[in-house]
């Protein structure tokens, strides 16, 4: 057995996007297009609006935050338990107030609908 750490102490800053108090703790990354990470966003914290390299899926595990994808001008909020979904190409953007911790899952033909009840298509 190996034991591994993707506390907030190995996470590097997300700078990019005008992001804000956003960090990043890599987990997997496949020769093949997945990745699957874990996003701390803090207090008052900001992963700026970019678009989706691939397909994403945004599984919040803690705490709770704001979501809103490429036409949405509105934030709609998420919280532990809940997760959003991009498609490649879809602009979208994420945020707390109180901060949040989010795994991601990142690659091609990803379709969370297959195993998770919808909450709300927007």
């Amino acid at each position: 057995m190996k034991l591994f750490r993707f506390d907030q102490q190995v996470a590097s800053a997300i700078e990019v996007y005008d992001s804000v108090n956003a960090a990043i703790a890599r987990i997997v990354r496949t020769q093949g297009p997945l990745a699957i990470g874990c996003i701390r966003l803090g207090t008052n914290s900001v992963l700026g609006y970019h678009p989706a390299v691939v397909d994403q899926l945004f599984l919040v595990v803690d705490g709770e935050g704001w979501v809103r994808g490429k036409d949405d001008t509105e934030r709609v909020s998420i919280s532990a338990g809940q997760a959003a979904f991009w498609v490649a190409g879809e602009g979208h953007e994420s945020g707390s107030d109180e901060g949040m911790v989010v795994m991601v899952i990142e690659g091609e033909g990803l379709n969370p609908e297959r195993f998770m009840p919808l909450l709300e298509r927007i």
